[in-house]
């Protein structure tokens, strides 16, 4: 029940944006809940903080959350281990995923949220530099834990990927070397290079973004109905 609230508050808010003079009015009927959300720590998305949680999506998200005088609760995991509590049913939302068919095997989207990024390509040495597609191979390419970048990166068999929780990690192993190159979506891939004082360089070759959005649990019993009108 708590999935289908979800989806058709959200699909309440999105109508109420589009018509900014009825912003103020249709939210009263949303029957208040508290939304249980998983998050990573991501700068410049998502930041965790002791006192604090905020962040680009956190903020944006708080923003729905008021409007709809829900309550959220934040649970804190690794990228990859929130992704299997979300198909678990252990967590009620992920935000920020971008689309693609495995997930959507386990996991539904329900509506996009967030500005689409550029992934790009960093590196360090100039031997690094990716000016196309095919300069992928024969380098190390650091990638998150449970990412998506882009369909044909993401089923290459041939790349040589290497894998960590976190971006910081994937920068401190491209400075030692472990890593040739570190594929990140724009915003977070510069911030965690600028705020770890590593000088990594952005290569030509990059891929536009898709629209990342809010998920809920594809097996919970509710996602079973229909999508509701005027959702993707």
């Amino acid at each position: 029940m708590k999935v289908t609230l979800i989806k058709a508050a959200m699909l309440c808010l999105f109508v109420l944006a589009a018509a900014p003079a009825w912003s103020q009015q249709g939210t009263e009927t949303v029957e208040p809940l508290t939304v249980v959300v998983g998050v990573d720590h991501a700068p410049p998305y998502r930041i965790l903080e002791p006192d604090r949680k905020t962040g680009l999506y956190l903020d944006m998200f708080e923003e729905m959350t008021s409007r709809l005088g829900w309550a959220v609760e934040y649970r804190e995991a690794p990228f990859r281990r929130l992704q299997l509590m979300l198909q678990q049913g252990e967590i009620d939302m992920m935000l920020g995923l971008v689309r693609n068919g495995a997930r959507e095997q386990s996991m539904e989207f329900v509506a996009p949220a967030f500005p689409p990024e550029r992934r790009l390509f960093l590196y360090l040495d100039e031997a690094n530099r990716v000016d196309r597609y095919q300069d992928l191979y024969g380098k190390t390419i650091g990638v998150l834990e449970g990412a998506s970048y882009f369909s044909r990166f993401d089923k290459d068999t041939d790349l040589l990927k290497a894998s960590a929780a976190h971006y910081e990690n994937l920068m401190l192993m491209m400075q030692k070397g472990r890593v040739d190159v570190v594929v990140a979506p724009e915003l977070v891939g510069l911030y965690t290079a600028k705020s770890l004082g590593i000088e990594a360089r952005v290569s030509p070759f990059f891929v536009p973004g898709s629209d990342p959005g809010l998920w809920c649990p594809g097996n919970h019993p509710s996602c079973a109905m229909p999508m509701i009108s005027g959702l993707p």
